[in-house]
């Protein structure tokens, strides 16, 4: 059996470009993708904190340090500049691999500059 887990995601992104007349995809600085290790024209889903909008498309790679993040083709109309927005790539893994497995998380500022790395989503607890 394989399940889908997750990969890496790239965590509160700033959108700085919605280009609907651009050919599709998201079009992510390159620093980011290789710290998320999310290839070019890997799979990808985008969830728009601001607004709730879901869509899946596929990574290009941005200038390396350029801080962009830009919603490219009909996803476009899903965001606006500024919104924030959370980048997720996916693996099928079967259970050997699930043993040592564990997702690349990649935290970003307002900018889009790495703020910092992690391997696990802290437990969440219940509201005091």
């Amino acid at each position: 059996m394989h399940l889908n887990m997750l990969k890496a995601k790239i965590h509160r992104a700033t959108v700085t470009h919605a280009e609907l007349h651009y050919e599709g995809s998201i079009a992510i600085d390159g620093l980011l993708l290789d710290a998320a290790g999310i290839r070019e024209y890997e799979q990808i889903h985008a969830w728009d904190i601001n607004n709730g909008q879901r869509f899946v498309t596929y990574a290009l790679r941005a200038e390396e340090g350029s801080g962009i993040i830009s919603v490219n083709g009909s996803a476009a109309r899903s965001v606006q500049a500024g919104d924030l927005i959370i980048i997720a790539a996916f693996a099928q893994l079967n259970e050997a691999e699930l043993e040592k497995f564990q997702p690349t998380l990649v935290y970003v500022d307002a900018a889009n500059r790495i703020s910092h790395t992690n391997r696990s989503i802290p437990k969440q607890m219940a509201a005091a």
